[in-house]
């Protein structure tokens, strides 16, 4: 594909459904990325110009059109400890810390790791991610007059019934304009995006962190951004691999990792905390219409606008309607064919699955579910690999043959050597792996032990149906 026609493709081959879904996003960032604000202990706008400067930046930079990134509650929770012990500039220098590592990482295709975590895992991160933007809503919704129920089954109603009659418009986009404009004309006193926080009709402007550069100021930062690296990069992997299967399309993972890393450290220099991609504004992204660049950029300018000219607008949009939207979100972001397919799944990856949501909705970190399930498919993968057994005959000419059946690795290494009948089996041994394979040192070192504990018995030993593979690695072994 060339230049123009991949410009074509990424920008311009759906605008009207990239603005229409951009604008949409936009309106549904504002309080979430204020509550991130209140999460990390720093001032609303310290979110809203982070989710601007990486909506914009990441359009441009990112390897996964439609994709949007911006600050984050599970990156929020990360700062909590480094803005109380130290200051909202220390925050500032943490986030272009992770934007600069991450930007290393991207350089060095880090992107492909993406493919070592497991399905069932992916499945449990998608799955724990939509119990929590649930459960996020739950607080609006406890202790309000009657009135807030109503609007937020009126959204979604909307969101629900409109696709249904015509597509033309985001349904989330006209559920929040038709539920702000009857509150606001009513004059009904709802809770509003406003109280959750001073929108600053500004600019964000250029400021470099104002803490001292020494080692020890890179010290005190250096273990909250590498943390920030793992959840940023994770949680953006994951989404963009979600987005590629909801579009049908493919992305760049390396990229988006560089992505990720420049659009941190342009947040963090335009006062701005470290975000990432966001699971919940995607979907509404994708099922609002959006799929190239366009999207993003229109979400991060429209936020932009609507901060600057539409503050005092924007202030009064009731919570109510974007908790309705919020919880379409969550309820199209669980993978319910997960729940009927869990007895038909095997144990292990049903387990997998099961432990990533627990984890996740338990600590609200990603990363250590995510990494949990890692572990414990690799383990249980291994273990599935750890079976090998051998059966052996006599052939008519005395020789005995022995066939190897299994993975021979680290972790059948000890087990292989056993299987062997050295001084009862005749003078002439042959071990066959066409039904096995050699994967690394350790299985030619229980070669190696093998022939030798024959060689002691005063027997020859003969190995065969190799493949190229494994011939290779027995070569090199014996080399």
């Amino acid at each position: 594909m060339s230049f123009a026609q991949r410009l074509r493709a990424e920008w311009f081959s759906n605008v009207r459904g990239d603005f229409l879904a951009g604008i949409t996003v936009a309106l549904a960032l504002i309080p979430e990325a204020i509550a991130f604000s209140i999460i990390a202990g720093v001032d609303p706008m310290v979110g809203l110009y982070a989710s601007f400067c990486i909506a914009v930046v990441i359009a441009f930079a990112g390897g996964r059109p439609g994709m949007i990134s911006a600050a984050t509650g599970s990156m929020a929770l990360v700062m909590v400890v480094l803005v109380r012990d130290f200051g909202v500039e220390y925050l500032f220098l943490a986030t272009v810390i992770t934007g600069i590592m991450q930007l290393c990482l991207g350089f060095l295709k880090v992107g492909r790791l993406i493919s070592f975590i497991p399905y069932s895992a992916v499945l449990g991160f998608v799955n724990s991610l939509a119990i929590l933007i649930f459960i996020s809503q739950i607080p609006f919704l406890i202790g309000v007059p009657p009135v807030v129920y109503l609007i937020t089954a009126a959204t979604v109603g909307i969101v629900v019934l409109l696709p249904k009659v015509t597509k033309a418009v985001p349904a989330p986009l006209v559920a929040i304009a038709v539920m702000a404009g009857i509150t606001i004309t009513a004059g009904i006193d709802v809770l509003t995006v406003g109280d959750l926080g001073t929108i600053t009709r500004a600019l964000p402007l250029f400021h470099l962190p104002a803490v001292p550069l020494s080692v020890e100021s890179l010290l005190i930062v250096l273990p909250y951004s590498v943390t920030l690296v793992i959840v940023g990069l994770l949680e953006s992997l994951l989404t963009a691999s979600i987005v590629d299967e909801m579009t049908d399309t493919k992305s760049d993972k390396d990229r988006e990792v560089k992505g990720q890393g420049i659009s941190n450290v342009v947040a963090g220099v335009f006062g701005g905390m470290a975000g990432c991609a966001m699971i919940g504004q995607s979907v509404i992204n994708v099922t609002s219409g959006g799929r190239g660049r366009l999207s993003s950029l229109t979400a991060g300018l429209f936020l932009i606008f609507l901060i600057i000219v539409l503050g005092d607008l924007v202030a009064q949009i009731p919570m109510a309607a974007l908790v309705g939207v919020m919880i379409m979100v969550a309820v199209g972001t669980f993978e319910w064919s997960s729940l009927k397919d869990l007895g038909k799944m095997p144990k292990s990856d049903a387990f997998v699955m099961l432990v990533t949501i627990a984890i996740v909705v338990y600590t609200h970190d990603l990363a250590k579910g995510v990494l949990t399930g890692v572990v414990i498919a690799a383990l249980a993968m291994v273990w599935k690999m750890s079976a090998i057994s051998v059966s052996g005959s006599v052939r008519d000419d005395g020789v005995k043959v022995y066939t190897v059946r299994g993975q021979l690795f680290f972790a059948t290494m000890s087990a292989f050597v056993d299987l062997f009948d050295y001084a009862g089996d005749p003078e002439r041994i042959e071990i066959d792996f066409v039904s096995s394979h050699i994967w690394d040192h350790s299985a030619v070192e229980a070669i190696v032990r093998v022939i030798d504990k024959y060689q002691q018995e005063g027997k020859s030993v003969y190995v065969t149906g190799l493949n190229p593979e494994s011939q290779e690695t027995l070569d090199k072994g014996f080399s």
